[in-house]
């Protein structure tokens, strides 16, 4: 390996080392209480350092979010894209969801804290950069349910039932944290897929 190999890959090594510092700073004092002196300081690097990456605080959970983001919205559209109906391709969004709270919890437990904040946490041009990734992850779903619902169906109908089954699938994999009580006894994945099918039967689906 080339000295230029190596600095660059001990510069993603730090830069991912302040991320999980910060990812875990996130979940003990919420970012209001998080400065980049604490990050720096659990990361052992100097605050200069930080700064070399990020800006400030906010870019640098924004930074967080967005590779959290891209990871979902890149295995929803791989494995929608298997399906062969709409309905089917749904399913695969469905269960896209499901395996990414699993096969990458620290991200999917990000994407949920943003979106449960009851504040603006991130300034309007961070926000607006964020929220690009969610329209990505909006807008495979819109694509199928445009082949999926009724012709009656309008653009806007359309959106907000898109709207509607994402953030459905969102609040289903919140329960999960309640397998040991509310939801003692339940098969969770069963109950997810029977989520999804009461959630389809609302889109107004030809078949």
């Amino acid at each position: 390996m080339g000295s230029t190999e190596r600095r660059q890959r001990e510069k993603e090594q730090r830069r991912e080392q302040i991320l999980d510092t910060a990812r875990s700073l996130l979940f003990k004092k919420g970012i209001d209480a998080t400065s980049m002196n604490q990050i720096a300081r659990n990361a052992e690097l100097s605050v200069g350092t930080l700064y070399l990456y990020f800006k400030n605080k906010e870019s640098l959970f924004a930074a967080l979010q967005e590779e959290g983001l891209t990871l979902l919205c890149d295995k929803i559209k791989e494995e929608s894209e298997k399906g062969l109906t709409p309905r089917e391709k749904l399913e695969k969004v469905a269960l896209a969801y499901l395996d990414f709270s699993e096969e990458h919890r620290k991200y999917s437990d990000i994407i949920n804290y943003f979106l449960t904040s009851p504040e603006m946490v991130f300034p309007p041009p961070l926000k607006s950069r964020v929220d690009k990734h969610v329209n990505r992850i909006l807008s495979v779903v819109e694509d199928i349910l445009k082949k999926g619902v009724s012709k009656d169906a309008d653009d806007r109908e359309i959106r907000r039932l898109t709207v509607v089954f994402c953030s459905s699938l969102h609040g289903m994999l919140q329960f999960k944290k309640l397998r040991s009580t509310v939801l003692q006894g339940e098969d969770f994945r069963d109950l997810y897929m029977y989520s999804f099918d009461c959630i389809v039967r609302s889109c107004l689906f030809k078949g």
